[in-house]
């Protein structure tokens, strides 16, 4: 009888450690899913003590993370260094080539450019660029006159003596008018004058002096007692003669840059000379020469070697070579690239 108690007490105990490892296989995965479930509120309990701002003690940070800070760090330093050196570098440019000392602000810079541009509007030569022509341009060439007109804008604000801008024939509701607000910062403000009336109306015709490269006059001073006149004209359908022309009707003159006097044709491999020039480059003689009162040095500026013109003392030195009229029209043939009218 004892014995088989006992072999029943065995019996009962191997199955309850039957069960007991049924019960453990079959929490196996709820037991792992528990302890998962602990790392990520141990992770995210770090997290949220990392992301808290620090309460009188240090925030602890990995080696890593430590490094990386270090790292950067060293980056933003010398951003500044390189910074402070650039700003010290251009202080020293505007000492060495306009006298202004550096203790002046970007405020008083400002305040000095706009006395400047008001002044050349009492007293200053007057420049007028006619955009009556604009309402046969494409969107490109609007995009290009756009930021010819900018460029032209700011070598005037940077001249020692400036002149006073108008900017004739153009509407507040044109293609242009919103393309140069979209491509200008500030376009707004500019100081310059915008008015809807025409060039020919707006001055007395004798005032006027209408710059155009197909005209057979040479321009030989800048005078303060008339008015310059630029035409406002991209044109890459290359339309011949069509400032010339617009001053003819008015019967007003005409002058072109003296190219022909102080430059001479150079020789390039494809045989490409012209004097047409955008309206910021026409300017940008204009303006050196109002300053310095030396065309050649003016021309070197605003002419660039791609146009086929170098100035004649280079060709006594011997580099260029002239190449002869060969019965061609003056300011050479016309390409894209140089179809942009003044």
């Amino acid at each position: 009888m004892d014995w088989k108690l006992e072999g029943s007490a065995q019996k009962t105990e191997s199955h309850v450690l039957q069960a007991q490892e049924v019960v453990l296989e079959d929490t196996g995965d709820d037991g792992i899913s528990e302890s998962f479930q602990l790392l990520q509120i141990d992770v995210e309990c770090e997290r949220q003590e990392r992301e808290a701002p620090p309460t009188g003690s240090a925030v602890w940070c990995s080696k890593n993370v430590q490094r990386k800070q270090r790292h950067w760090e060293k980056i933003v330093a010398a951003k500044k260094s390189k910074r402070k050196q650039e700003k010290e570098r251009r202080k020293a440019n505007r000492v060495e080539n306009s006298g202004i000392c550096p203790q002046h602000s970007k405020r008083f810079l400002r305040s000095l450019t706009k006395e400047k541009l008001l002044e050349a509007k009492h007293s200053g030569p007057k420049l007028c660029i006619d955009l009556s022509m604009t309402h046969h341009m494409s969107k490109k060439e609007l995009s290009r006159l756009a930021g010819q007109l900018r460029r032209l804008y700011g070598s005037n604000k940077k001249a020692d003596r400036p002149f006073w801008i108008c900017l004739t024939g153009f509407t507040t509701d044109s293609a242009l008018y919103e393309e140069c607000l979209r491509m200008n910062d500030g376009f707004a403000s500019y100081l310059l004058d915008i008015t809807e009336e025409d060039c020919f109306s707006l001055f007395p015709l004798e005032t006027l002096v209408y710059l155009t490269p197909d005209s057979e006059h040479a321009l030989e001073d800048v005078d303060l007692d008339k008015v310059y006149i630029l035409g406002g004209l991209v044109d890459e359908s290359i339309q011949k003669k069509v400032t010339f022309q617009k001053a003819r009707e008015h019967a007003v003159k005409t002058a072109r840059l003296p190219i022909q006097e102080y430059m001479v044709r150079s020789q390039n491999g494809k045989n490409y000379h012209s004097e047409i020039l955008a309206i910021n480059q026409v300017f940008d003689i204009l303006s050196t020469y109002f300053e310095t009162q030396n065309w050649p040095e003016a021309l070197k500026k605003g002419v660039s070697s791609r146009k086929g013109y170098v100035l004649q003392n280079l060709v006594d030195d011997g580099q260029p070579t002239i190449v002869p009229e060969g019965g061609e029209v003056a300011g050479g043939a016309l390409t894209k690239e140089s179809s942009k009218r003044w």
